[in-house]
């Protein structure tokens, strides 16, 4: 008996690829409940997969997984597709931007929280921070300071 069954293009390519999903055919011909499906996904050994429909869909995962369809009549293969379903791509290196994106917002906030706390203490305290100012350096007025107290202390 021969059949004109419903032929992907070479190489096996779905139906419809989004990001992260994907829509995979199996050979066959209307209608489509007249042969067996069988889906199994290839590894190291070949797992036989639940699914028993002409069509399957799956989700991208962090590895490229092959899969195959054989489309079965009267328990013999009459015609089998493989198709290769490839990792995420860029997940890395998103990763990887998020962290420096997450690194440079938490140092911007504490810089700036820094900043305005410097202001407020500048603020609060004005008097001092004026008389530091006006010296050439803090530690000359000090120095002035501790040496009247020690004259005073000897005078007396």
């Amino acid at each position: 008996m021969v059949y004109l069954l419903k032929i992907p293009p070479i190489g096996g390519t779905p139906i419809s690829e989004g990001l992260a999903c994907v829509k995979m055919p199996c050979i066959y011909i209307r209608p489509e409940n007249r042969f067996k499906y069988v889906w199994k996904m290839l590894k190291a050994t070949a797992h036989i997969l639940p699914n028993d429909s002409a069509i399957m869909e799956v989700c991208r995962d962090t590895h490229s997984v092959t899969f195959q369809c054989e489309t079965q009549e009267n328990g013999n293969i009459i015609a089998s597709v493989k198709y290769t379903v490839y990792a995420k791509t860029g997940q890395s290196r998103r990763t990887t931007t998020d962290a420096i994106l997450v690194f440079c917002l938490a140092t911007g906030i504490i810089v700036t929280v820094s900043v305005i706390f410097a202001m407020i203490f500048m603020i609060l305290h004005w008097a001092a921070v004026k008389a530091i100012w006006k010296s050439k350096s803090g530690q000359d007025n000090l120095d002035k300071k501790l040496a009247n107290k020690r004259s005073l202390c000897n005078m007396e």
